[in-house]
Protein backbone atom coordinates (compact mmCIF):
# COMPACT_ATOMS: atom_id res chain seq x y z
CA UNK A 1 0.00 0.00 0.00
CA UNK A 2 1.54 3.33 -0.90
CA UNK A 3 2.63 5.30 1.92
CA UNK A 4 1.45 8.72 0.18
CA UNK A 5 -2.08 7.87 0.86
CA UNK A 6 -3.41 9.06 3.98
CA UNK A 7 -5.27 7.25 6.33
CA UNK A 8 -8.94 7.28 4.97
CA UNK A 9 -7.59 6.40 1.22
CA UNK A 10 -5.49 3.43 2.40
CA UNK A 11 -8.94 2.43 4.55
CA UNK A 12 -10.83 2.82 1.33
CA UNK A 13 -8.13 0.51 -0.27
CA UNK A 14 -8.41 -1.92 1.93
CA UNK A 15 -12.52 -2.24 2.02
CA UNK A 16 -12.37 -3.15 -2.19
CA UNK A 17 -10.30 -5.85 -1.19
CA UNK A 18 -13.01 -8.14 -0.78
CA UNK A 19 -13.43 -10.23 -3.96
CA UNK A 20 -12.88 -13.68 -3.97
CA UNK A 21 -10.36 -13.36 -6.48
CA UNK A 22 -8.30 -10.98 -4.65
CA UNK A 23 -8.70 -12.99 -1.53
CA UNK A 24 -7.41 -16.39 -3.29
CA UNK A 25 -4.05 -14.09 -4.45
CA UNK A 26 -3.76 -13.09 -0.99
CA UNK A 27 -3.65 -16.46 0.55
CA UNK A 28 -1.41 -17.39 -2.06
CA UNK A 29 -3.81 -19.94 -3.60
CA UNK A 30 -3.16 -18.72 -7.34
CA UNK A 31 -0.90 -16.24 -8.68
CA UNK A 32 -2.43 -12.77 -9.86
CA UNK A 33 -1.63 -13.50 -13.36
CA UNK A 34 -3.40 -17.31 -13.17
CA UNK A 35 -6.25 -14.87 -11.48
CA UNK A 36 -6.82 -12.85 -14.89
CA UNK A 37 -7.00 -15.99 -16.89
CA UNK A 38 -9.38 -17.76 -14.38
CA UNK A 39 -11.83 -14.46 -14.89
CA UNK A 40 -11.04 -14.37 -18.46
CA UNK A 41 -12.24 -18.66 -18.92
CA UNK A 42 -15.22 -17.87 -16.28
CA UNK A 43 -17.10 -15.43 -18.26
CA UNK A 44 -18.25 -18.38 -20.78
CA UNK A 45 -19.09 -20.17 -17.97
CA UNK A 46 -22.42 -20.32 -16.08
CA UNK A 47 -21.16 -20.99 -12.80
CA UNK A 48 -20.15 -18.55 -9.72
CA UNK A 49 -16.80 -17.76 -9.87
CA UNK A 50 -16.39 -20.42 -6.91
CA UNK A 51 -17.84 -23.19 -8.38
CA UNK A 52 -16.10 -22.60 -11.67
CA UNK A 53 -12.42 -23.04 -9.64
CA UNK A 54 -13.90 -26.27 -7.77
CA UNK A 55 -15.17 -27.50 -10.53
CA UNK A 56 -11.82 -27.40 -13.25
CA UNK A 57 -9.75 -28.87 -9.95
CA UNK A 58 -8.04 -25.18 -9.63
CA UNK A 59 -8.90 -25.11 -5.86
CA UNK A 60 -10.62 -27.49 -3.48
CA UNK A 61 -14.09 -27.18 -1.76
CA UNK A 62 -12.30 -26.53 1.63
CA UNK A 63 -10.12 -23.90 0.40
CA UNK A 64 -13.51 -22.16 -1.44
CA UNK A 65 -14.92 -22.74 1.71
CA UNK A 66 -12.07 -20.55 4.27
CA UNK A 67 -11.73 -17.95 1.45
CA UNK A 68 -15.65 -17.15 1.13
CA UNK A 69 -15.37 -16.79 5.02
CA UNK A 70 -12.83 -14.33 4.69
CA UNK A 71 -14.61 -12.53 1.91
CA UNK A 72 -17.59 -12.43 4.35
CA UNK A 73 -15.17 -11.14 6.85
CA UNK A 74 -12.59 -8.80 5.81
CA UNK A 75 -15.43 -5.66 5.96
CA UNK A 76 -14.56 -6.16 9.45
CA UNK A 77 -11.16 -6.88 9.88
CA UNK A 78 -9.57 -4.30 6.82
CA UNK A 79 -10.60 -1.62 9.55
CA UNK A 80 -8.25 -2.80 12.09
CA UNK A 81 -5.70 -3.75 9.51
CA UNK A 82 -5.99 0.03 7.79
CA UNK A 83 -5.37 1.63 11.36
CA UNK A 84 -2.30 -0.10 12.33
CA UNK A 85 -1.29 0.47 8.91
CA UNK A 86 -1.69 4.08 9.33
CA UNK A 87 0.17 4.23 12.80
CA UNK A 88 3.03 2.05 11.34
CA UNK A 89 3.26 4.73 8.14
CA UNK A 90 2.81 7.79 10.64
CA UNK A 91 4.36 6.86 13.85
CA UNK A 92 7.44 9.11 14.03
CA UNK A 93 11.04 7.20 15.51
CA UNK A 94 11.52 7.24 18.99
CA UNK A 95 8.30 8.98 19.58
CA UNK A 96 6.78 9.25 23.23
CA UNK A 97 3.63 8.37 24.78
CA UNK A 98 2.18 11.46 26.20
CA UNK A 99 -1.08 14.53 25.69
CA UNK A 100 -0.70 16.58 22.89
CA UNK A 101 -1.82 20.79 23.39
CA UNK A 102 -5.35 21.47 24.02
CA UNK A 103 -7.14 24.48 21.89
CA UNK A 104 -5.55 27.56 22.43
CA UNK A 105 -6.76 29.49 25.64
CA UNK A 106 -7.44 32.40 24.23
CA UNK A 107 -10.19 31.29 22.48
CA UNK A 108 -11.72 29.70 25.72
CA UNK A 109 -14.69 31.85 26.32
CA UNK A 110 -14.42 33.16 30.05
CA UNK A 111 -17.45 32.28 31.46
CA UNK A 112 -17.51 28.81 30.10
CA UNK A 113 -15.21 26.73 32.56
CA UNK A 114 -17.22 25.20 34.55
CA UNK A 115 -20.34 24.83 32.36
CA UNK A 116 -20.15 21.04 32.06
CA UNK A 117 -19.44 18.53 34.26
CA UNK A 118 -16.79 15.46 33.98
CA UNK A 119 -18.96 12.02 32.31
CA UNK A 120 -17.64 8.41 34.36
CA UNK A 121 -20.38 6.23 32.43
CA UNK A 122 -20.75 6.41 28.97
CA UNK A 123 -22.95 4.81 26.61
CA UNK A 124 -21.06 2.24 24.03
CA UNK A 125 -20.36 3.51 20.54
CA UNK A 126 -22.43 1.81 18.43
CA UNK A 127 -23.02 -1.10 20.62
CA UNK A 128 -18.97 -1.79 20.36
CA UNK A 129 -17.13 -2.80 23.20
CA UNK A 130 -13.40 -0.87 22.78
CA UNK A 131 -9.99 -0.86 23.87
CA UNK A 132 -7.95 2.30 25.65
CA UNK A 133 -4.67 3.71 25.03
CA UNK A 134 -3.46 6.88 26.20
CA UNK A 135 -0.42 6.46 23.50
CA UNK A 136 -1.44 8.65 20.80
CA UNK A 137 1.94 9.96 19.94
CA UNK A 138 1.81 7.92 16.44
CA UNK A 139 -1.40 10.21 15.49
CA UNK A 140 1.09 12.92 14.47
CA UNK A 141 -2.11 14.69 11.76
CA UNK A 142 -4.28 15.38 15.00
CA UNK A 143 -0.98 16.38 17.41
CA UNK A 144 0.41 18.82 14.50
CA UNK A 145 -3.03 19.87 13.89
CA UNK A 146 -2.64 21.59 17.35
CA UNK A 147 0.44 22.58 16.64
CA UNK A 148 -0.52 24.68 13.33
CA UNK A 149 -3.71 26.02 15.51
CA UNK A 150 -1.73 27.58 17.90
CA UNK A 151 0.63 29.20 14.73
CA UNK A 152 -3.12 30.26 13.58
CA UNK A 153 -3.79 32.49 16.30
CA UNK A 154 -0.61 35.17 15.87
CA UNK A 155 -1.73 35.78 12.26
CA UNK A 156 -4.07 38.35 11.30
CA UNK A 157 -6.03 36.30 9.23
CA UNK A 158 -6.42 33.69 12.62
CA UNK A 159 -7.76 36.81 14.79
CA UNK A 160 -10.11 38.11 12.46
CA UNK A 161 -11.09 34.51 12.17
CA UNK A 162 -11.43 33.52 15.79
CA UNK A 163 -13.54 37.09 16.02
CA UNK A 164 -16.50 35.99 14.21
CA UNK A 165 -16.34 32.33 15.73
CA UNK A 166 -16.24 33.34 19.23
CA UNK A 167 -19.16 36.06 18.26
CA UNK A 168 -21.11 32.86 17.08
CA UNK A 169 -20.25 30.76 19.99
CA UNK A 170 -21.08 33.40 22.52
CA UNK A 171 -24.67 33.19 21.80
CA UNK A 172 -24.55 29.59 22.59
CA UNK A 173 -23.13 29.84 26.26
CA UNK A 174 -25.66 29.29 29.25
CA UNK A 175 -27.14 26.41 26.83
CA UNK A 176 -27.46 22.77 27.91
CA UNK A 177 -25.17 20.57 26.55
CA UNK A 178 -27.43 18.79 24.64
CA UNK A 179 -28.71 22.17 23.06
CA UNK A 180 -24.99 23.42 22.57
CA UNK A 181 -24.39 19.91 20.67
CA UNK A 182 -27.05 20.82 18.59
CA UNK A 183 -26.03 24.52 17.86
CA UNK A 184 -23.12 23.71 17.25
CA UNK A 185 -23.07 21.11 14.53
CA UNK A 186 -25.49 23.14 12.78
CA UNK A 187 -23.66 26.40 12.89
CA UNK A 188 -20.57 24.65 11.72
CA UNK A 189 -22.55 22.34 9.27
CA UNK A 190 -23.06 25.84 7.29
CA UNK A 191 -19.11 25.77 6.00
CA UNK A 192 -18.75 24.29 2.44
CA UNK A 193 -17.86 20.89 1.59
CA UNK A 194 -14.36 20.27 -0.14
CA UNK A 195 -12.71 17.39 -0.41
CA UNK A 196 -8.88 17.10 1.01
CA UNK A 197 -6.94 16.81 -2.49
CA UNK A 198 -8.68 19.48 -4.16
CA UNK A 199 -8.49 21.73 -1.29
CA UNK A 200 -5.26 20.97 -0.29
CA UNK A 201 -3.52 18.73 -2.99
CA UNK A 202 -2.76 15.29 -1.09
CA UNK A 203 -5.30 12.58 0.44
CA UNK A 204 -5.62 13.25 3.48
CA UNK A 205 -4.93 16.49 5.82
CA UNK A 206 -6.83 17.42 9.12
CA UNK A 207 -7.06 21.00 8.71
CA UNK A 208 -7.13 23.29 11.58
CA UNK A 209 -10.79 25.37 12.42
CA UNK A 210 -8.79 28.58 10.96
CA UNK A 211 -7.77 26.61 7.77
CA UNK A 212 -11.58 25.31 8.10
CA UNK A 213 -13.21 28.05 8.54
CA UNK A 214 -11.27 29.81 5.24
CA UNK A 215 -10.97 27.20 2.94
CA UNK A 216 -13.73 24.63 3.78
CA UNK A 217 -13.24 21.02 4.59
CA UNK A 218 -13.94 17.37 4.53
CA UNK A 219 -15.43 15.11 7.38
CA UNK A 220 -12.93 15.38 9.64
CA UNK A 221 -12.24 18.81 9.20
CA UNK A 222 -16.13 19.41 10.08
CA UNK A 223 -15.85 16.59 13.58
CA UNK A 224 -12.48 18.98 14.42
CA UNK A 225 -13.94 22.63 14.36
CA UNK A 226 -16.85 21.12 16.41
CA UNK A 227 -14.95 19.82 19.06
CA UNK A 228 -12.68 22.86 19.44
CA UNK A 229 -16.07 25.44 19.37
CA UNK A 230 -17.53 22.92 22.10
CA UNK A 231 -13.91 22.53 23.93
CA UNK A 232 -14.15 26.78 24.11
CA UNK A 233 -18.11 26.29 24.97
CA UNK A 234 -16.72 24.54 28.33
CA UNK A 235 -17.77 21.01 27.27
CA UNK A 236 -14.47 18.82 29.06
CA UNK A 237 -12.66 16.53 26.59
CA UNK A 238 -13.85 13.27 28.65
CA UNK A 239 -17.20 13.87 27.06
CA UNK A 240 -16.07 14.34 23.20
CA UNK A 241 -14.43 12.33 20.96
CA UNK A 242 -13.82 12.48 16.89
CA UNK A 243 -14.43 8.81 15.82
CA UNK A 244 -13.55 6.84 12.49
CA UNK A 245 -16.98 5.20 11.12
CA UNK A 246 -17.24 3.30 8.44
CA UNK A 247 -20.11 4.13 6.56
CA UNK A 248 -22.32 0.66 5.65
CA UNK A 249 -24.31 2.77 3.31
CA UNK A 250 -22.16 4.49 1.20
CA UNK A 251 -19.31 1.61 2.30
CA UNK A 252 -16.91 3.91 2.87
CA UNK A 253 -14.90 5.56 6.22
CA UNK A 254 -16.52 8.88 7.49
CA UNK A 255 -15.52 11.23 10.25
CA UNK A 256 -18.13 12.50 12.47
CA UNK A 257 -17.75 14.07 16.56
CA UNK A 258 -19.40 12.09 19.34
CA UNK A 259 -20.51 13.71 22.51
CA UNK A 260 -21.59 12.15 25.73
CA UNK A 261 -24.54 13.73 26.90
CA UNK A 262 -26.00 12.67 30.52
CA UNK A 263 -28.71 10.67 28.15
CA UNK A 264 -26.82 8.94 25.54
CA UNK A 265 -23.82 9.46 23.39
CA UNK A 266 -24.83 12.48 20.94
CA UNK A 267 -23.48 12.27 17.01
CA UNK A 268 -22.44 15.50 15.16
CA UNK A 269 -22.32 14.66 11.95
CA UNK A 270 -22.16 17.02 8.56
CA UNK A 271 -24.21 14.65 6.57
CA UNK A 272 -26.98 15.70 9.14
CA UNK A 273 -28.49 19.17 10.15
CA UNK A 274 -30.08 17.47 13.15
CA UNK A 275 -27.85 16.01 15.53
CA UNK A 276 -28.71 12.39 16.24
CA UNK A 277 -28.25 9.92 19.11
CA UNK A 278 -26.04 7.08 18.46
CA UNK A 279 -28.46 4.24 19.71
CA UNK A 280 -30.10 5.62 16.51
CA UNK A 281 -27.87 5.21 14.24
CA UNK A 282 -27.94 1.80 12.46
CA UNK A 283 -25.26 2.47 9.15
CA UNK A 284 -22.13 3.52 11.36
CA UNK A 285 -19.47 0.92 12.68
CA UNK A 286 -17.13 2.26 14.60
CA UNK A 287 -13.74 1.79 13.89
CA UNK A 288 -11.47 3.82 16.65
CA UNK A 289 -12.22 7.28 18.29
CA UNK A 290 -9.73 10.20 19.38
CA UNK A 291 -9.56 12.70 21.89
CA UNK A 292 -6.71 15.07 22.97
CA UNK A 293 -5.65 12.44 25.79
CA UNK A 294 -6.31 8.95 24.31
CA UNK A 295 -7.75 6.76 21.38
CA UNK A 296 -10.30 3.29 21.79
CA UNK A 297 -9.91 0.99 19.09
CA UNK A 298 -13.56 -0.33 18.58
CA UNK A 299 -14.80 -4.04 18.13
CA UNK A 300 -17.96 -6.63 17.27
CA UNK A 301 -20.59 -5.12 19.27
CA UNK A 302 -21.86 -6.67 22.34
CA UNK A 303 -25.52 -6.69 24.45
CA UNK A 304 -24.67 -5.08 27.48
CA UNK A 305 -25.46 -1.25 27.21
CA UNK A 306 -22.65 0.81 29.13
CA UNK A 307 -19.14 0.91 29.89
CA UNK A 308 -17.09 2.65 33.10
CA UNK A 309 -14.89 4.83 31.04
CA UNK A 310 -11.56 6.53 32.75
CA UNK A 311 -11.45 10.18 32.65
Amino acid sequence: MSEKLGFLGRLRAYMRKNKLGDILVLRGLISTSDLHQHLKAHKDSNQKFGQYLVANKIISRRQLAFSLAAQSGIRSTAATLALFASLAVFAPKGAKAGSIKDIPGNIILASASSAVGQIDIKPRLFNSTEKRSSDISAFTKWSEMFDRFERDMNSAKGQNVMTKWKADLAALQGQSLKQMAASVNKMINKTRYINDNRNWGKSDYWATPVEFFTKGGDCEDYAIAKYASLRALGVPENRMRIAIVQDMVKNIPHAVLVVYGDDGAYILDNQSQAMKYAADIKTYKPIFSINRTAWWLHKAPTTSGTILASR
